[in-house]
């Protein structure tokens, strides 16, 4: 009898967590959040339930796992040797490409804020912020308002690319369609939407983005204390 335990013992722990990880993110890739399951796993491994259970224990912490395994690398990517206003619009925008890319971190996150992902990202961000020279009681303010809006636009880009997909909607179509709609408003009651219309019909959302975190920064370094 116990002989046969460690031979099973044996069997499960020959598929390593980082397989298991990998084809985690392919499923959700594939199928989102409701596409990664168990038994999906399971066959796509071609190997048995017990096996994935003896590296994950729930679905909770597999998506957790496969969302940090993405957030990790990219965020030692986003700092390594940049200066600190500079480090930030990568993570900003490593974050931005990676949610386009894998539309269900957004949700992984959501779900696990405390978790090391959010840890990962709040860490590398706050870090920048110390560098930037921003003061002990504005870090909390400017490493939170960074973090929100960073996470709050890539994952809307995200939602906005998967929607667009489902519906097979071409991006100039729909800007041309909306911009149409925006510019034959009331002139008096919607004065600042008629007024960035034409805008909207070339806009770059990636660029639009960066944008947005420089506007930030910007504040961040003029609250700094002045010499």
């Amino acid at each position: 009898m116990a002989r046969n335990t460690k031979r099973t013992q044996r069997g499960e722990t020959s598929l390593s967590r980082e397989r298991i990880i990998e084809a985690s993110i392919a499923l959700l890739d594939a199928g989102g959040e409701d596409g990664l399951t168990f038994r999906a796993l399971s066959e796509r491994l071609g190997t048995g339930a017990g096996a994935i259970y003896w590296h994950i224990a729930n679905k909770s912490d597999l998506l957790t796992a496969a969302c940090d395994a993405i957030v990790a690398p990219t965020m030692r990517a986003a700092v390594a040797d940049a200066a600190p206003r500079a480090a930030i619009r990568a993570i900003g925008v490593g974050m931005f490409d990676a949610m386009d890319v894998h539309p269900w971190i957004g949700s992984a996150l959501a779900q696990a804020p405390s978790q090391l992902p959010m840890v990962r990202i709040m860490e590398a961000i706050g870090r920048q912020v110390v560098a930037l020279g921003v003061a002990d009681a504005m870090r909390w303010h400017a490493g939170s308002a960074l973090l929100h809006y960073i996470l709050g636009v890539a994952g809307q880009n995200a939602a906005n690319t998967r929607i667009a997909r489902e519906r097979n909607l071409v991006r100039g179509d729909f800007l041309d369609a909306v911009a149409a709609q925006w510019a034959a408003l009331d002139g008096e009651a919607f004065a600042f939407t008629r007024s960035i219309a034409p805008q909207l019909r070339d806009h770059d959302d990636r660029l639009d983005f960066l944008a947005g975190i420089d506007v930030i920064l910007d504040g961040v370094e003029c609250a700094r204390p002045r010499p």
